[in-house]
């Protein structure tokens, strides 16, 4: 029974670390069409966010949950305005300035913090179930990814900025036509795509040790979790981290992590080769 409750809380911690890695990018893709490929450099901004300003002397809580997001999130606005806003329409130009933008972010961080490894203390203690010893931390980060996607779902249903969002989304003339300027809401959408990011950055920070190269980690598990979900942000980025959270603990616990990691992988292109518009795309169509 212990060893149950173990594998079932370490299922339910894959599955809020997926979403919570991945919000940021599914809120870019599926509200912009836009693939950012230095969303893990944003993660990874946000982690040393975090770490800098615990040095600092700022409260850890507040460093992870507040400064992080907005740290990242004006970075996001520079980079929209800088560059981004310039390749709407053009996937694979995006694509390509994101990639140098992410080599870019790794010089700058490896250039400021240099190449060694930093950390900081988790500040929940571990706990026992049994004769096993739990993260007490990763409960917090199943607390707030759940959070996250509640606050999203309320967000794009119940509020005029989630409606007229969904309306530039699905078609910008019209809500041009109807007073509202696209651009200006593809920059919003971008500067809080990268702010969820920076969330996930801190919020993660103190689970491993930070490196500047760390990112390619975040957005290769946020890159699969997002194209198989499909466009659709909650729904997609949910159902997606609860198929590859289960297929990748449970392999994990049956053989080791990384044949895990394999498992992930491989279900992902079997199901991007049965369900290319992914997985809402199929059977949640009108979904958020």
């Amino acid at each position: 029974m212990d060893y149950f409750a173990v594998v079932l809380l370490e299922i339910l911690y894959m599955i809020a670390f997926l979403a919570l890695t991945s919000a940021g990018l599914a809120v870019v893709f599926g509200m912009m069409r836009v693939i950012n490929l230095a969303h893990g450099e944003f993660v990874m901004v946000g982690g040393y966010t975090t770490i800098a300003c615990y040095r600092a002397g700022i409260d850890l809580w507040f460093a992870m949950l507040v400064v992080a997001p907005l740290v990242v999130g004006v970075l996001g606005l520079i980079i929209e305005r800088l560059v981004i806003r310039h390749l709407y329409g053009r996937m694979i130009d995006t694509m390509l300035a994101t990639w140098g933008l992410s080599l870019l972010i790794v010089g700058l961080v490896t250039l400021i913090f240099g190449n060694s490894a930093v950390s900081v203390q988790a500040p929940i203690s571990s706990y026992e179930i049994g004769q096993y010893q739990m993260g007490g931390y990763n409960l917090f980060i199943i607390a707030v990814a759940a959070l996250l996607m509640i606050v999203l779902w309320l967000v794009m249903r119940f509020t005029r900025l989630g409606l007229v969002a969904r309306g530039a989304m699905q078609n910008r003339d019209v809500a041009a036509s109807l007073g509202y300027n696209p651009g200006r809401i593809y920059m919003w959408t971008f500067t809080v795509g990268a702010a969820l990011s920076g969330l996930a950055g801190g919020v993660l920070a103190p689970l491993t040790g930070l490196l500047p190269s760390v990112g390619s980690s975040y957005i290769a598990k946020a890159f699969i979790t997002v194209i198989t979900g499909g466009a659709a942000i909650i729904t997609g980025t949910l159902s997606s981290s609860l198929l590859f959270g289960t297929v990748n603990q449970i392999v994990s616990f049956a053989s080791m992590p990384v044949v895990g990691e394999i498992a992930m992988l491989t279900l992902a292109i079997i199901l991007l080769r049965l369900m290319p518009q992914g997985i809402t795309g199929r059977f949640f169509k009108n979904s958020a």
